[in-house]
């Protein structure tokens, strides 16, 4: 399966030379159309501090189709919705490239969380947070990265 070969090299690739904020990208139980990332939350944002979960569903076309990401990690962020979906133009069907890897889209999610798209949100409601009332945003976002995104130690 021409997925899979792709899969193992962008995994070696990955492991050669992990992206920045990237901590993570292994397969769940051997399986390489079903992995997990971990991201960290990009320094001097609101999200500093932050361990993100992202599963990451293959499809038997990739990559020629993309993958489907959802954070497992509750994160307020206008750009993600309440069950993890991820509004990124890249991760839609009609802007996927087939040059584009696993990296460049873990790295497109840590530029979304550093920059989100207020224009284009998943959740209005934060997005007009994010626009109005900063303060309040930024607030709520970091005691969401306390609650949910810390690792214990």
């Amino acid at each position: 399966m021409n997925a899979i070969r792709r899969i193992n090299n962008e995994l070696k690739e990955f492991h050669a030379d992990p992206p920045s904020n990237c901590a993570n990208l292994e397969p769940i139980n051997n399986n390489y159309l079903h992995l997990k990332a971990t991201i960290i939350g990009p320094h001097e944002t609101v999200y500093e501090g932050g361990m993100f979960n992202i599963d990451i569903r293959i499809p038997n076309e990739y990559p020629f189709k993309p993958p489907l990401c959802v954070f497992q990690t509750k994160i307020y962020h206008p750009n993600i919705n309440k069950n993890g979906g991820i509004c990124l133009n890249i991760l839609k069907n009609s802007e996927w490239k087939a040059t584009l890897t696993l990296s460049k889209v873990l790295l497109s999610i840590c530029s979304l969380l550093a920059e989100p798209n207020i224009n284009d949100p998943l959740e209005a409601d934060i997005a007009n947070e994010h626009r109005d009332r900063r303060v309040l945003f930024d607030e709520t976002a970091r005691l969401w990265v306390q609650e949910f995104a810390t690792p214990s130690t």
